[in-house]
Formats: C-alpha cells, sequence, structure tokens
C-alpha cells in the first residue's frame, strides 16, 4: 500500500509510518518528492492489514492499496515522470530524446572509435556496444568480453560519451559497473532475479529491456526487482516481441509506450534494431517510436555491416544513421521534444 504524507511533514512522523511497517514484518521505500513524501509499505500479505494501522498516524494524509503486481515502478507511488541522469550532461526522460548508438558487438579498437566518433557528430549522446554477447547457439561470436570494456572505457574517455553496454552474469556487475555507466539488462535476462537484485544493489543507471515473450505487467514487475534494492535509476526499454508474424524479426510493439507513460514514471526507450531485424525497417520504426513518445532510441550502427560479426543485417551504416538522425529531428519537434 501506498501513504502519502502531508506536506511539511516532520522525520519523526515519517519514522513513525516506517516503525509501525517493520513492526509488522513489512518493508518500507521512500519517494521524496518537492511537495511530500510518498512511503511504500512492501510485503506479502499487506493485503490482509486495513489501511486504517496507517491512517491514524500523525503526518499522514491518504492510504492506498496498489491492486497491480507492480508497486514501485507505478504511478500511484510516483506521479511526476523519473528523469535517470547518466553523467556527462545526458539525462533520460526529459525533453531531450537521448539516442543510444554503436556497434552490436564490439570487434575492434579502430571499429569501435570509428563508429563513437561518427555517431557522436551525427548527434549521438551515449556509446553502444556489446562487449558479453549471449547468442542463441554458443558457436556464435560471444563478443571481447574484458577486453571489449576496456576498448569501451577508452572509447569514453577519448570521445567524452557515456557507455551503455550488456551485464550476462550476476558475477560480472562490478566489473561492468567500472567500464560502463549504462548497465544493460537483455531481454533473456529480464526474469533473471538474482541478475537484477545484484544490478539494482549496485546503484548504477541501468536499462531494462522487455522480454520477449512477456507483458508489460511482467516487466514493470521485473524492474520493481532492481528499485526495491534502492536503485532508481532505471531505464526500460522495448524492443519487440515474439508474435505469429515473421515479417519482421519481431513485432515492435508501439503501444506499450503510452501503456508505459500512463502507468509508470520510468521512461521507456525503444531499440527498433533488434525489433526490425533488417536496418531497412529500422528507419520507420524509429520515426514511430518518437512520435508515440518514447524518451531515446538505442540504434545499431556498424562500419561494414556486411562484415559484422553479430547482427549485420540490421545495423545501420554510418551514412544511414547520420540520415536517419536528420530525419528524426522535425517528428522530434512535432511532439514537443527534441534530438
Amino acid at each position: 500500500m501506498i501513504v502519502e504524507m502531508r506536506s511539511g511533514t516532520t522525520p519523526e512522523e515519517i519514522d513513525g509510518i516506517k516503525q509501525r511497517a517493520k513492526s509488522l514484518g513489512f518493508s518500507v521505500q521512500l519517494n521524496l518528492g518537492t511537495d511530500k513524501v510518498v512511503v511504500a509499505i512492501l510485503g506479502g500479505n499487506t493485503g490482509q492489514v486495513p489501511t486504517d494501522v496507517f491512517a491514524v498516524l500523525p503526518g499522514v494524509d491518504s492510504v492506498t492499496r496498489i491492486m497491480k503486481p507492480y508497486k514501485l515502478a507505478s504511478r500511484t507511488f510516483k506521479k511526476e515522470d523519473s528523469v535517470v541522469s547518466i553523467g556527462g550532461g545526458v539525462s533520460i526522460g526529459g525533453k531531450r530524446i537521448v539516442v543510444m548508438a554503436g556497434p552490436c558487438a564490439v570487434e575492434s579498437e579502430q571499429q569501435l572509435l570509428t563508429t563513437a566518433e561518427a555517431v557522436k557528430q551525427s548527434g549521438a549522446s551515449v556509446l553502444r556496444g556489446g562487449a558479453f554477447k549471449p547468442r542463441t547457439s554458443p558457436f556464435s561470436f560471444q563478443g571481447m568480453e574484458r577486453a571489449g570494456l576496456k576498448l569501451l572505457a577508452r572509447a569514453r574517455e577519448k570521445l567524452g560519451m557515456p557507455v551503455i553496454t550488456e551485464v550476462v552474469d550476476s558475477h560480472d556487475v562490478g566489473l561492468v559497473s567500472k567500464h560502463a555507466d549504462i548497465l544493460q539488462v537483455g531481454s533473456r535476462n529480464m526474469q533473471n532475479f538474482t541478475l537484477l537484485t545484484r544490478v539494482g544493489k549496485s546503484r548504477c543507471p541501468v536499462l531494462l529491456k522487455r522480454g520477449f515473450s512477456c507483458t508489460v505487467t511482467e516487466w514493470l514487475t521485473a524492474a520493481d526487482y532492481l528499485l526495491a534494492e534502492g536503485n532508481s535509476q532505471v531505464i526500460l526499454c522495448e524492443r519487440g516481441i515474439r508474435t505469429f508474424e515473421d515479417s519482421a524479426r519481431f513485432s515492435l510493439d508501439i503501444s506499450s509506450i503510452p501503456v508505459v507513460k500512463k502507468s509508470s514514471h520510468l521512461p521507456i526507450v525503444v531499440d527498433p534494431s533488434h525489433a526490425a531485424g533488417h536496418q531497412s525497417l529500422v528507419p520507420a520504426m524509429a520515426k514511430a517510436a518518437v512520435a508515440a513518445g518514447a524518451d531515446g532510441l538505442l540504434i545499431e550502427v556498424h562500419l561494414n555491416p556486411e562484415e559484422a560479426l553479430v547482427d549485420g543485417a540490421q545495423s545501420l551504416t554510418i551514412a544511414g544513421f547520420a540520415r536517419l538522425m536528420e530525419e528524426l529531428a522535425p517528428i522530434a519537434q512535432a511532439v514537443g521534444r527534441f534530438i
């Protein structure tokens, strides 16, 4: 349940809520807003406790039950939009639509640095690149791993661009967080709760991709695992879901953008590359995402897609990415945003 405190509530009144919750075996999460404090009372059997248990305490304005499975990701817990600060002057969730671009996999220093320089020149704010690559087949390229992380860190230092890369093992969270500014949890790991808990404890900004067979409710409930560990720097990423349609790699669920905006305070970005499966479809999907209200885009770009070790078919060329960025600008302006 959610306990809204009155404006001007005292620390002692907030402590009273926390102590009452703990005496009943519950945990609490605080949302310290500019006008008032909201306290989430969390536990498996909160539904069995009358709201009056908290409503009668000093400083309480109202008590509301959250009936949906997700709690901390909900608009009931936090009404205003969350903005995730990445560093380097980059924030996700504000007026600016943040574009994260780069190769699906780091293949060499020359490949990464050349691509990074090009996407930055075209307007990308964050460099994406995979060092650890979970693949469907064990015989496919699995990434450069630690060496790839070092190259990403070198590119960040040289160009001043924040870096996003995927973490696939809970034991590697500390290692990856030393080299990246955003930890990406991939679609296959959306419900890897051990990994989510470890990433949540890291307090690093995290991008949580939607599982390709998961509902929005399951996705937001997975986000609660991160938020429950005190990590408020959570970004959602729609990357397409598996349906009966086979004309594209996945079906990009554009409707999830307004659904998430209505139900959750978390920012949402879109990965049109994985949804499309082919570079010719990426621009249209990216434009649709911006028009629908996405806070950012995650786009794969490669110097020579024909020679890419991973996902070359869905990677834009340098020229193609530059052209897309120009085409996105007026669409962003039309919806009151900018690239």
